[in-house]
């Protein structure tokens, strides 16, 4: 049985949903549904089997449930980098994956895992050594502490280990992310309410709305993680991104105009969205500073060198197609449905 940890989540329903089109449906999908908007996500997933987080790990350290599992794919976490208590976040993203890699590592069943990108903290170089990790918050050092954990028992492992270090990622089944959902989920919803968006005035040596990032579709996090499925002999920690990095105002400029082609307006250069006021900015928020990646790209050499040769979907594409999906959902949602008109009827 494939396991798939946080399966109700952003990463983890996109990987099921794969999972499912290639005819796999021997799922355990592990969660916390306490938020249940998560449900969204999964209604249309087969699984054969859930299990609440909690319950699976003590089945997993107390039977011999691991032995039962052919591979595991471990999304499950606190995602939120605002979180200020470092306590709850070290427990749910280090103590719990300790606990997951230990049962495993015994029962030599391979194990995907999510790493993050804000491991590298605010300059890169954004490559995979342990030398260039500088987390800024809790969400980021227990990344950056369970991937050392993990390569340091390694060498006890019989089994395939991989950890994947995801830049920014968008895509669909993220809406229950709430503020931490994407700038492309959050920009579209900002030009749906007030027909402009906002993005941060220049920083550093970026000017307004130049700062960049690599912005990668949750189907290549998907695709990733089923090549490693595939390539069972590969091990390591490896970036998932496109390898390029596009700035806000590409991403912006893309929703703006998949949003205004849905209601029937055409398209806009960056420059007439500025001058028409579709496009603001603003001064970034002081607790912001020295914490905010102005600049990533993912060095994806690593990753290509062991075959991984998918190209990425741009901001181009990408962003276009799903603010489009959100921008119909949010504009079917508002239609008023007429109240039907009960007719006179005398039963007889």
């Amino acid at each position: 049985m494939i396991v798939v940890t946080g399966g109700a989540g952003f990463i983890g329903s996109n990987l099921i949903a794969e999972l499912n089109s290639r005819g796999e449906t021997e799922i355990l999908l592990v969660d916390d549904l306490s938020d249940v908007s998560k449900i969204r996500n999964i209604n249309d997933l087969t699984v054969a089997d859930y299990l609440d987080k909690d319950d699976f790990i003590e089945k997993l350290e107390s039977t011999a449930l691991a032995k039962n599992l052919s591979y595991v794919f471990h999304l499950g976490a606190c995602s939120d980098t605002m979180v200020a208590d470092g306590r709850f976040v070290m427990s749910i993203n280090f103590e719990y994956s300790k606990r997951l890699l230990q049962a495993l590592g015994l029962a030599g069943c391979p194990l995907v895992y999510a790493s993050s990108a804000s491991v590298y903290g605010l300059d890169g170089p954004f490559i995979e050594s342990a030398e260039d990790c500088r987390p800024l918050n809790a969400y980021a050092y227990s990344k950056t502490l369970f991937d050392h954990f993990a390569w340091r028992v390694k060498k006890n492992w019989s089994s395939q280990l991989v950890g994947l270090r995801y830049f920014n990622v968008y895509g669909p089944r993220e809406s229950h992310k709430g503020r931490m959902a994407s700038v492309v989920w959050h920009l579209t919803h900002q030009y749906f309410e007030k027909k402009t968006i906002g993005l941060f005035e220049g920083t550093d040596r970026f000017p307004n709305g130049e700062q960049r990032r690599d912005f990668v579709h949750v189907n290549d996090a998907v695709r990733a993680n089923l090549f490693f499925y595939d390539n069972r002999n590969i091990g390591g920690i490896y970036n998932v991104g496109t390898g390029t990095s596009q700035s806000f105002n590409d991403v912006a400029i893309a929703v703006i105009n998949a949003c205004r082609s849905l209601d029937g307006e055409s398209s806009l250069s960056l420059d007439d969205a500025v001058k028409d006021k579709f496009l603001t900015y603003f001064p970034m928020a002081t607790e912001l500073n020295g914490k905010y990646q102005s600049f990533t790209e993912a060095d994806m050499t690593k990753l290509r060198s062991v075959g991984f040769n998918s190209e990425p979907i741009l901001v181009a594409e990408g962003v276009h197609d799903y603010a489009s999906l959100i921008y119909q959902d949010l504009k079917i949602s508002t239609i008023e449905i007429p109240n039907q008109k009960s007719e006179n009827r005398t039963e007889r």
